[in-house]
């Protein structure tokens, strides 16, 4: 390839988790280290990160889909093109094929190694085209800039990978074995984004509640330690964290629901499926019952807990007697919020290759059906917080004219209008219920 002028600008566009999320904006913030701005709204830049998720069916496709629409977009009659980058998880997954498949592109990088794209930019100014899918999980972290400016909520990656292997899932093989980042680094790191605006911090990690560690005496600790740790960090208001497996939520981290006043009422616990034939199907190591017992213990000490989860269907070999098991399951737990998902063979994995797979258009019945039950749940619950009295941090401006838009201690989305700025933690009074949101009345603000 012809050797190009250096990216003066760069857009980082990141699909899928909000681990992806948090790696978008840490690839940005290496990015403009490097001197390297952020391209203006609306404008092309020299230089363009797509931050890819392989979860979902198609997404090396789409991804092909949106490099040609960026090489067509270019619109520049110099001769000249953008620097293409694909990062992330279709990244590792597909590697070399993607240079194959796309002359476009001139650096593919995994999700381990985002931390070396310096070096990869120089090589593809050279002319060169670069490939690095190595998996240094803890290297990353030490090579990336501190952080220096964020909004009121921030993500913070405290363990990435997976040792779980359920049938239908990928990550094991394009995030690696689970690896927990030391303690001191996260404490380091979360007060600097206590510093640097942050006023809730939302622990990551494909399995987060997994995490282990050494505290700062050499104890062991897990997660509930961690966070019990960042509970005294003054200036945080609140934590949360993402995404949880049943396996590992330890009876201290339920009890830390109870104890620190700074973890908010919200339980994100993936169940995918309310069969317990098609629960060992995915490899899922607990049951319906074990998992409803969990749900109890956390009740039982917390009981104004929000709960969500993730459900797929049409996994292979479902029934409709075992899809109807997951919509009972929904009655009995009364979700919050909830994701779901028709399920999509991920080449490479166990569930791919199962008799029984379950035809298109009876996955799109049973999704509706499901999505039906999920927002019943949902407007439930948000029903039941009409009238409470609670604290919203403001995230955004909303719609319309003077509104607010922030979340509570639920995770619900509040909207209202009053005299108020971003970042500001608020105390309203909620009025009206919707599946997806709420509408309050303020009724003091404490400006950041």
């Amino acid at each position: 390839m012809e050797p190009v002028p250096p990216p003066k600008t760069y857009r980082v566009k990141s699909f899928g988790c909000q681990m992806n999320v948090y790696d978008g904006e840490r690839m940005a913030e290496l990015l403009s280290a490097q001197g390297i701005n952020p391209a203006p709204e609306g404008e092309n830049a020299d230089l363009v990160v797509l931050n890819t998720c392989h979860i979902r069916e198609r997404a090396a496709e789409k991804v092909y889909s949106d490099i040609g629409r960026i090489v067509k977009d270019w619109g520049r009659d110099d001769g000249s093109s953008p620097l293409i980058a694909v990062a992330g998880c279709v990244a590792q997954a597909e590697g070399e094929e993607i240079m194959t498949r796309a002359p476009a592109v001139r650096m593919v990088v995994g999700p381990q190694a985002y931390h070396r794209l310096p070096g990869m930019i120089a090589e593809a100014v050279a002319g060169k085209r670069a490939v690095d899918t190595d998996m240094p999980a803890q290297t990353k972290f030490d090579a990336l800039p501190a952080r220096r400016k964020v909004g009121p909520t921030a993500f913070l990656t405290v363990q990435e990978g997976c040792d779980k292997f359920c049938t239908y899932c990928v990550v094991p093989y394009t995030r690696g074995a689970e690896i927990s980042r030391p303690y001191a680094d996260l404490v380091a790191e979360a007060r600097r984004l206590v510093d640097a605006g942050a006023l809730e911090i939302t622990l990551l990690g494909q399995n987060v509640n997994a995490w282990s560690g050494e505290d700062a005496r050499g104890r062991a600790v897990g997660l509930d330690g961690l966070i019990r740790e960042l509970a005294e960090i003054p200036g945080l208001a609140r934590i949360r964290y993402t995404t949880s497996h049943p396996n590992d939520m330890t009876e201290g981290l339920i009890a830390a629901h109870a104890e620190v006043e700074k973890l908010m009422p919200f339980l994100h616990l993936p169940v995918q499926a309310g069969s317990d034939r098609v629960l060992k199907a995915m490899n899922r190591s607990h049951t319906r019952d074990s998992y409803l017992r969990i749900l109890e213990r956390v009740r039982a000490i917390r009981p104004d807990i929000a709960l969500s989860g993730d459900f797929i269907v049409g996994f292979p070999g479902e029934t409709e007697e075992e899809f109807a098991e997951t919509l009972s399951l929904i009655d009995a737990v009364g979700y919050a919020q909830c994701f779901s998902f028709k399920y999509s063979p991920r080449p490479g994995t166990p569930a791919a290759a199962m008799d029984g797979q379950v035809p298109p258009q009876v996955m799109d019945e049973r999704l509706q059906r499901l999505q039906a039950a999920l927002q019943r749940s949902s407007l439930a619950f948000n029903q039941t917080s009409v009238g409470r009295t609670c604290q919203v941090l403001i995230e955004r401006k909303g719609r319309l004219p003077g509104q607010w838009l922030g979340k509570s201690p639920w995770l619900q989305s509040v909207h209202f209008e009053g005299e108020v700025a971003i970042g500001d933690l608020v105390t309203v009074e909620l009025l009206e219920a919707g599946p997806n949101s709420l509408h309050a009345r303020l009724l003091h603000a404490a400006h950041a």
